[in-house]
């Protein structure tokens, strides 16, 4: 639990320090790009959901067993972003350079998954051999989560 506490929290950090001065650079962004004033809500509403989720990574960082299940959309999280990113680059739409800024992320999300695997839960104490990974899978998962300890 100690590598997910350790990934999650460096991550929230560092997120937290690459998104924030962008609040306030949207001139020098605009030097390279269409300027983001011509789309303020997509600019900053992108930047106010990223700082949001950098909140969440350091939600999960602070109880990795209690906030597991938080992991898997913090994987998607970074993962569509890698997508997004390389699907851009595929089509000629955006340069190397910005292609590149997918490599952070790319890291984080295989590192996201290594503590989402590493990580017990916090109800069963048990890692990836749960009922997502074996039996009847998550559908047996959630129709346990609709059941009352004791009810069945």
């Amino acid at each position: 639990m100690r590598f997910a506490k350790i990934v999650f929290i460096v991550a929230g950090v560092w997120g937290i320090a690459v998104l924030t001065p962008l609040f306030f650079l949207a001139d020098v962004t605009g030097r390279q790009y269409a300027p983001p004033t011509s789309y303020p809500h997509f600019f900053y509403g992108f930047l106010s959901v990223a700082t949001a989720w950098q909140i969440a990574f350091l939600t999960i960082g602070s109880n990795p067993a209690r906030f597991r299940m938080l992991m898997i959309p913090a994987i998607v999280e970074k993962l569509s972003w890698v997508f997004t990113l390389a699907v851009l680059y595929g089509q000629r739409r955006i340069s190397s350079a910005d292609a590149s800024a997918a490599g952070p992320d790319l890291l984080l999300g295989v590192l996201f998954i290594a503590a989402f695997l590493k990580t017990p839960s916090a109800a069963t104490g048990v890692m990836s051999d749960s009922a997502w990974f074996r039996g009847a899978g998550i559908f047996e998962y959630v129709r346990r989560l609709g059941t009352y300890e004791g009810s069945e």
